[in-house]
């Protein structure tokens, strides 16, 4: 049964919107393109700690494993196995682009739709990998699906949700990204199990199923009303909202999204509007948030959690094991996230994950400082154990506050106009920080050392401090209207709200008015309300 419930717009109206099994089923599929995130996030880290997989594509690291003088902090830096890991990433940052123009032009549901295919392609490519150019092609087409995948996925999941419950439903794609990853971490546990040293086929093959429910998932969605109305198609536009909220009282709304979409069509060129004074708030915000994100460290401990504890004396089965308890702690934690974004607000969660992110590295660095040397690791198991703890309280904060708020504020502030160039801008240094911090952390764990992990609490800090002087509230505001109720409310990003802007914006809407309706079929949207 749904719930019924009002959605309250700034001026005293009121969105009528249920929470249909229809909008619950559409974001719950749409949300399987974070589970094939996850898992390709979560399959690398593993694979790479697998004896026949380094053997028969990276021989250099593998002599270097067994090599006991060999530095522990050292054994696995290796440029091309982090290439292995970081393509994926290099890749979905050139493919968002066009994954733009298509979130604009063909809509949200169909980018999901070649998501799909681009991570089934990639998948085979690399379950059947005999060289190391084949392995990194398929890494490439599914670093494609990635960038497809996170242009679309996120901006589906904000414009079909009703307000009051947006962020939870949109947390949905972290959710499914955090449940890859554990996905991910079994069967790595399970596969590096298997005699005959081709269990890391089977792990990079089992990628097909999320893949695969991605793809089916978009043939079955609907899209959202925002990209119908948005590319003229006002009458199913309409019929898609009323079967979504679950009510025929969506006129308000309805006007309200056929307003910010003409208004979005007399902007020409959404990626330079963006540059303009009144939509620097939100795009500073955006790229502070994505590069803050990859500078919690959090991904270099998802990547290489396995690699990770075989340097600090774990054995092979003891880090996929723990990688295994890792990713567990990241889902139970998403869904901490899930049921209290939408009633603590976004910047409670980020100030209080700063606390716990910062307090946890910094002790992880201490008893990695006092107990492992190059050529030693003498943690000891009750100094094991406390690492492990330490790194689940580490991914536990993130998983309920940068992992699923640093997709889900870019994707609710932006302006419709802006929205899709805004959500490529994300997912570009998103994918670019990403490529980064993949291909530099086992370079970075040699040189620093345990100090690595004062590094990232270093930027902990200093991305806490952003969020309490410069992070709106954006809570149960309706994404259209975020101008009014979160931008001309701030103590610093008003001033980029000045009357002069608005009224360059108005004249600028006026002289194109009679030019162009912005519609593909030639009429007015106006006359048909």
């Amino acid at each position: 049964m749904p719930a019924g419930g009002f959605a309250v717009a700034p001026a005293g109206t009121e969105f009528e919107a249920k929470i249909t099994p229809i909008v619950i089923i559409s974001c719950i599929m749409a949300a399987t393109g974070g589970l094939m995130f996850g898992y390709d996030v979560g399959v690398s880290g593993g694979v790479t700690s697998m004896k026949p997989f380094l053997k028969k594509f990276f021989p250099v690291v593998y002599r270097k494993t067994l090599d006991e003088k060999d530095s522990n902090y050292c054994k696995y830096d290796n440029q091309g196995l982090q290439l292995f890991t970081s393509s994926l990433y290099l890749a979905g940052l050139i493919a968002t682009f066009f994954a733009s123009y298509t979130t604009r032009r063909l809509g949200r549901r169909l980018t999901m739709l070649i998501a799909g295919i681009f991570f089934i392609i990639g998948t085979i490519f690399n379950a059947a990998a005999q060289d190391l150019p084949m392995l990194i092609v398929g890494r490439i087409l599914l670093g494609c699906g990635v960038g497809f995948a996170n242009q679309a996925v996120p901006l589906f999941l904000s414009e079909i949700a009703p307000t009051r419950i947006r962020g939870g439903l949109n947390i949905l794609f972290q959710l499914n990204v955090t449940i890859g990853i554990l996905f991910a971490n079994l069967v790595n546990y399970g596969t590096n199990k298997i005699d005959g040293g081709w269990g890391w086929r089977l792990s990079l093959g089992l990628a097909g199923i999320p893949a695969g429910l991605l793809t089916i998932g978009s043939l079955l969605v609907v899209d959202t009303p925002n990209s119908l109305i948005e590319r003229g198609r006002l009458e199913e536009g309409k019929a898609v909202l009323r079967k979504i909220r679950g009510t025929d009282n969506v006129e308000p709304e309805f006007l309200e999204l056929v307003e910010a979409s003409r208004l979005a069509k007399l902007v020409e060129h959404p990626f330079r509007n963006l540059l303009k004074r009144r939509n620097r708030p939100q795009i500073i915000i955006a790229i502070a948030l994505q590069i803050f994100q990859q500078f919690t460290g959090i991904n270099a401990i998802m990547f290489y959690a396995p690699v990770l504890f075989n340097t600090l004396g774990f054995g092979g089965d003891a880090s996929l094991y723990s990688a295994v308890i890792t990713g567990a702690v990241n889902v139970l934690s998403t869904i901490v996230s899930i049921y209290s974004v939408d009633k603590l607000g976004r910047r409670v969660l980020l100030l209080e994950a700063g606390v716990q992110m910062f307090l946890s590295q910094v002790v992880i660095a201490i008893i990695l400082g006092v107990k492992v040397t190059d050529t030693s690791d003498n943690l000891g198991k009750g100094y094991g154990i406390l690492v492990v703890v330490l790194v689940c309280t580490y991914v536990a904060s993130f998983a309920w506050s940068w992992g699923p708020l640093g997709w889900l504020i870019p994707s609710e502030t932006f302006p419709l106009e802006t929205r899709s160039a805004g959500q490529s801008i994300t997912v570009c240094v998103n994918l670019l920080f990403t490529f980064v911090i993949a291909q530099a952390f086992l370079s970075m764990l040699c040189t620093f050392k345990y100090g690595i992990f004062l590094f990232f609490s270093g930027w902990v800090l200093i991305m806490s401090f952003f969020v309490l002087f410069l992070l709106p509230e954006t809570k149960n505001v309706p994404i259209e209207e975020m101008t009014e109720r979160v931008w001309k409310q701030h103590w610093f990003w008003k001033r980029f709200m000045d009357d002069v802007e608005v009224v360059e914006m108005e004249e600028t809407v006026n002289g194109k008015e009679s030019k162009k309706n912005g519609f593909s079929n030639g009429y007015d949207p106006a006359s048909q309300l």
